[in-house]
């Protein structure tokens, strides 16, 4: 066992120094910072959609395009994600600074893979595929919360880390 371990070796914030530069170089971060407001949109205009058909009982042709519109930019942002996250720290998923938000995400990319799976194989009525669309909808927004705060973190130590850089 190594008893020496550098300041690389361990993070003091959300990303190593050279997970950091890994990450600033990164075509995929431009990719995800480009992807993340997209999928927001659609979920949005999702939402929006499938609260008019339990309403009006109206447009629940366009709620379900939405709901698999919204899966689709799911899984681009999830497999480039994937990339990302081996460029940065190595692992396709479950790196350490990211490991709950991968299983939060693999439960988001199943309940949004059950949705089209009922959609398309017609196991569901209606109201039993919003009911999935709307749980799907919620644990986007728990996973979504959570990379918020990864984000803010980030962003903290970026900050914090000029300071120092400044000091010295």
């Amino acid at each position: 066992m190594n008893a020496h371990v550098s300041p690389s070796d361990t993070a003091a914030g959300l990303y190593t120094a050279e997970e950091r530069v890994r990450r600033d170089n990164s075509v995929w971060t431009l990719v995800q910072g480009i992807l993340a407001p997209i999928q927001f949109l659609v979920f949005a205009i999702s939402v929006g959609l499938i609260a008019h058909w339990w309403l009006t009982g109206e447009w629940l042709m366009a709620a379900h395009v939405s709901v698999v519109l919204k899966t689709l930019t799911l899984y681009a942002i999830m497999i480039t994600g994937s990339i990302w996250e081996k460029e940065v720290f190595g692992a396709y998923l479950f790196a350490r600074p990211f490991f709950w938000e991968d299983m939060v995400s693999m439960l988001v990319l199943a309940l949004h893979t059950a949705y089209l799976a009922a959609l398309f194989g017609g196991l569901l009525g209606d109201g039993q595929l919003i009911a999935l669309a709307v749980a799907a909808y919620l644990s986007y927004v728990i996973n979504a919360g959570q990379f918020l705060y990864k984000f803010r973190l980030a962003r903290l130590d970026a900050s914090s880390n000029s300071r120092i850089g400044a000091a010295a």
